[in-house]
């Protein structure tokens, strides 16, 4: 091999992976350009095929790289630092980080709430329920994956509501409803084939899942939500604070 970081002493896709790492950090492979080959990276530095896609697989998981099929593999650019302090919702979120945001609507039905989601939303099983499932985008680009569910009781009208024009929290707003606390919990987890098409992820790659309960200013609770976003468009921090 002919980069001066790669040596004997550990497996050969480990060290392609901390060159190509490199390459990206110092830009000389930029966002949004391709990188070599797998061909052209085995004939470069003197290793076998499978060797370079195994160190491109471990940065695709990682985030840092892309795979688009028929086009090869991309850089992708910076993540965006959310806040999970901060209650919002996406539309609000993404104009916040200066981002074009739109959604998708891919089901939405009204059902009984069911044992396990009157629990969730601390109704009686028999009462009505609004399903939607939405894919959220940023620059046209897949960015979370959504199933909200609320009791009908909050927003009777919701079924009228054009969900792709209005965000939820606007639609709170116009009726009085304030969502005022959330609890969350946040997961690893790997998506079905349909919903990682979706995402236009692989159904292999990872996506962080949270599973959130919000309260509008009365202590009432609004809605429950899973929400999967893909690791390789975001980070997310937390504030600590000695008492």
């Amino acid at each position: 091999m002919t980069d001066s970081k790669i040596n004997a002493r550990s497996p050969l896709y480990l060290q392609l992976r901390e060159v190509i790492r490199n390459k990206i950090e110092s830009g000389e492979y930029p966002p949004g350009t391709a990188i070599p080959s797998e061909n052209t990276l085995a004939e470069t530095y003197g290793i076998h095929r499978l060797s370079v896609r195994s160190a491109i697989s471990s940065l695709i998981y990682e985030g840092l790289l892309k795979s688009v099929q028929g086009k090869g593999v991309f850089v992708n650019g910076e993540k965006d630092l959310r806040d999970m302090e901060i209650i919002g919702g996406f539309k609000q979120t993404m104009r916040q980080l200066g981002h074009t945001s739109s959604t998708r609507i891919i089901a939405k039905a009204t059902r009984n709430a069911g044992p396990y989601y009157s629990r969730r939303l601390g109704i009686d099983s028999e009462d009505p329920i609004f399903y939607i499932k939405r894919v959220c985008y940023a620059e046209d680009e897949p960015y979370s994956l959504e199933e909200i569910y609320i009791p009908q009781t909050i927003i009777k009208t919701l079924p009228q509501v054009d969900l792709e024009l209005y965000s939820l929290y606007d639609i709170y707003e116009f009726y009085g409803i304030r969502v005022s606390r959330v609890e969350q919990t946040l997961e690893i987890e790997e998506l079905d084939q349909g919903d990682a098409r979706l995402l236009d992820v692989d159904s292999s790659f990872a996506v962080m899942k949270f599973r959130g309960t919000s309260f509008d200013q009365f202590g009432r609770i609004v809605e429950y939500a899973r929400t999967y976003t893909r690791g390789d468009r975001c980070i997310y921090q937390v504030h600590y604070e000695r008492e």
